[in-house]
């Protein structure tokens, strides 16, 4: 089905003598309406994922969302997709150490992975200013320098389009297309994200035992450092703040990786205004990494080499830096190495087989 730049002209110029309520009132109630649960895969090692009551994940609000997501129609010249700044093929990231928008004009931080996204339950964002991801898929909408519309010229545009009223009907139970609004769009791609779950890495069949996968020594070594076991020949200090399941955090932290006295973005004190979260970000997952580099809130750091290094060699000392950081970790190059070989066995694209994490339209 090919939704995407799909208008019609407005209804009104056919209805010309009644409110928009008349014109469409009860014009979707023959479409049927049979919600049916979506199952949200719960991979081994994960918790169970907590979903909103009043927006529990069906096979029709995800779907609808896996088109809302990847179609340009949410940006003001129809040129940008949330998908624009989470491409699949980087890990649903972009590319750039700083994401652009619509005007071309750059963001001042880098696009964070959405891959078990709905895992997360302590503010998204790298400054944690939402609580969830129905509040998160609202705002790049009308961000000047994202998406650059108003949710009003978007609405309008979604309730006069050709097939997504009837999608809408079936994911929502709606009655009649002037029931779509902002919130409705929202559900839909924060349903969408949240099946957004893959954990097929090496380190997760070896984990689990799931195939005949093994560490080499030089894996197993640096798996060793990560989470500071006792017999690692160095301690990395990684899992404090990237641990369990998705090997990330619901905290914040300052990483060292601003001069205190130098610092260009402020963080999490921009939203609590609390200065101990001063040059605070979120602990973001590290899984794909690979596939998502340019690294760092600002995505200063164009290499994966470079982020050893820089945890072993370069952190900068601040008062609110975390304590697990506080002393060098003066890494060896073989060490830095063992920890690289270990990083790479977070990489999982099987999830690059399925169409369910594709844009639709191709």
């Amino acid at each position: 089905m090919k939704i995407k730049h799909l208008f019609l002209l407005p209804l009104v110029f056919v209805f010309a003598c009644g409110t928009d309520d008349e014109v469409f009132s009860g014009d979707l109630v023959d479409i049927s309406y049979n919600p049916q649960a979506y199952t949200i895969p719960q991979p081994f090692g994960y918790p169970q994922m907590a979903q909103p009551s009043d927006n529990k994940a069906t096979v029709d609000g995800v779907h609808l969302g896996h088109l809302l997501f990847f179609d340009e129609i949410l940006s003001v010249d129809s040129s940008l997709a949330c998908a624009g700044c989470h491409i699949p093929e980087l890990g649903f990231t972009d590319g750039l150490a700083v994401s652009t928008g619509v005007p071309g004009i750059e963001g001042p931080r880098s696009s964070m992975s959405l891959l078990n996204i709905g895992f997360v339950s302590n503010g998204l964002f790298w400054d944690g200013r939402v609580n969830n991801l129905e509040a998160q898929a609202l705002m790049p909408v009308e961000d000047p320098i994202e998406m650059a519309a108003s949710w009003p010229d978007i609405i309008e545009r979604i309730q006069n389009h050709d097939e997504y009223p009837a999608l809408f009907r079936k994911a929502f139970g709606i009655e009649d297309r002037t029931e779509i609004d902002k919130f409705l769009v929202a559900k839909a791609i924060a349903q969408y994200e949240r099946s957004l779950v893959t954990a097929n890495s090496k380190y997760d069949q070896v984990l689990s035992g799931s195939s005949s996968e093994e560490f080499t020594d030089e894996e197993f070594e640096g798996y060793l450092m990560f989470f500071d076991e006792p017999s690692a020949v160095a301690d990395a200090e990684c899992f404090h703040c990237h641990g369990g399941a998705n090997l990330a955090s619901n905290e914040f932290f300052n990483n060292g990786l601003q001069d205190p006295e130098y610092i260009t973005d402020e963080g999490v004190f921009l939203v609590t205004g609390n200065s101990t979260d001063m040059g605070k970000f979120r602990a973001a997952t590290l899984r794909n990494l690979e596939l998502t580099a340019p690294y760092m809130h600002d995505g200063r750091i164009t290499s994966l080499e470079g982020v050893v290094d820089f945890y072993s060699d370069s952190i900068h000392i601040a008062g609110n830096l975390d304590v697990n950081l506080s002393e060098p970790i003066n890494l060896s190059d073989t060490e830095k190495g063992f920890l690289l070989d270990f990083l790479r066995t977070l990489t999982d694209t099987t999830y690059l087989s399925n169409p369910h994490f594709l844009d639709p339209f191709e």
